[in-house]
């Protein structure tokens, strides 16, 4: 379960798209992520998938054309629109869009959406050309003037045959999408945060380097965990397997020096600075500009210390662009505590996440991980071993508790 979607009512709206088997997907991720998922079918989304579908995928009732003329036809639009937390109608063709547009309620998903005070997300699906037409940009205008929000469409093949612009996102990018509307108005709404993840990588030559085993799922958690409570995130990271999250500014950086420009380049007016990246400590004296080869033999390999980013900060010359919260991570396998609260100290930080990277349950490469959130006053708070999503959300929540005492 997600936190930002427990007990959120949401109403998924699907219309007639091929792109509906799509969002059966995104109805059980959403189901499985905590929230109450009510669904409409209009009659041209029935064509291609039936409500016991979305029935079996969200454990509760889909609503189609019948139920507007049911028993409760006086009532259901109103109960739906008004006690829903979000409405996204995925997949929502240019027939729906133009009926929105045009403030037309023929159907039991039009009216709903007239009656909802929620916000309005809408993932629009049609085939090439239809998107780009001027009467669809018009209607998506309007309805954008409204304060309803769009996701997507995307650029692909379509199932005519025909590439252009006009599929509908990915079920994970508007699980992503969600997320940044819901958390609109949470504990970080109208801060701004900058996090580091990743493991930074110091060139030995063209093909290979000096770097850690840092996946970055903790960084990325973090800016994840911001964006669900409000926060505006600029998340600087390394190179990783890991998709950056809907919302975020994203910046790739490599080496230990490219981070610090880029922090310092991004730093300027930002509440929160998040340091969890695994900088390397030493990078190479020299890094050929061509590839070392075997048969030549490998010089020795002499090191030098990278720039220290959180020391930076604190330099006189930097000391004007410093967070009001300054975080950081201590990664360490022995003498865990000692070396954290050192750190915590020497670097001026609000807060430091000390965690033992030696456990084989947590820390680098897993998805879990147990860290004492440590505090210059000297207390601390102990998260125990749980997701690293569910870390993060801790780690913001603590944040976001001393933005109100800066």
């Amino acid at each position: 379960m997600t936190r930002i979607f427990q007990d959120k009512h949401i109403i998924l709206g699907v219309t007639g798209s091929i792109a509906c088997y799509k969002a059966a997907d995104l109805a059980s991720k959403l189901s499985q992520a905590g929230a109450i998922v009510d669904v409409i079918l209009t009659q041209g989304a029935e064509k291609f998938v039936s409500s016991l579908t979305f029935q079996s995928v969200t454990g509760r009732k889909a609503f189609t054309e019948n139920d507007l003329w049911g028993g409760q036809a006086h009532v259901l639009h109103v109960g739906l629109g008004h006690t829903a937390d979000l409405l996204v109608i995925a997949p929502c063709t240019a027939n729906t869009i133009a009926k929105l547009a045009g403030g037309i309620a023929n159907n039991l998903l039009t009216i709903t959406a007239l009656a909802a005070e929620c916000p309005i997300l809408i993932a629009p699906a049609m085939d090439a050309g239809m998107y780009s037409h001027p009467a669809t940009h018009e209607n998506v205008s309007i309805l954008a003037k409204r304060g309803i929000q769009f996701a997507g469409p995307g650029e692909g093949r379509m199932a005519s045959g025909l590439i252009g612009l006009g599929r509908m996102l990915e079920p994970e990018d508007l699980f992503g999408h969600i997320r940044k509307v819901l958390g609109k108005n949470g504990s970080l709404s109208g801060r701004q945060v900058v996090v580091t993840a990743g493991g930074t990588q110091e060139p030995i030559d063209p093909v290979r380097y000096i770097s850690n085993r840092s996946s970055g799922k903790q960084g990325y958690s973090l800016a994840q965990a911001a964006i669900d409570e409000g926060a505006t995130v600029t998340l600087i990271s390394t190179p990783t397997a890991l998709h950056p999250p809907i919302g975020a500014i994203f910046i790739k950086v490599q080496t230990a020096q490219e981070m610090l420009k880029a922090v310092l380049d991004n730093l300027a007016g930002k509440d929160a600075l998040i340091m969890a990246a695994a900088v390397a400590d030493f990078k190479p004296q020299i890094s050929s500009n061509k590839k070392i080869k075997k048969r030549d033999g490998f010089p020795p390999l002499m090191l030098e210390p990278t720039v220290d980013i959180l020391a930076a900060l604190n330099s006189k010359e930097n000391s004007a662009q410093r967070p009001r919260v300054l975080v950081g991570f201590a990664a360490e396998s022995q003498d865990l505590f000692n070396n954290a609260r050192e750190k915590l100290q020497s670097k001026n930080l609000d807060m430091i996440a000390a965690n033992d990277i030696s456990a084989s349950d947590s820390g680098f490469s897993v998805d879990n991980n147990k860290v004492t959130l440590l505090y210059p006053d000297g207390n601390s708070k102990e998260l125990p071993l749980q997701s690293k999503a569910e870390i993060a959300e801790a780690i913001i929540s603590s944040i976001a508790g001393m933005m109100g005492d800066h």
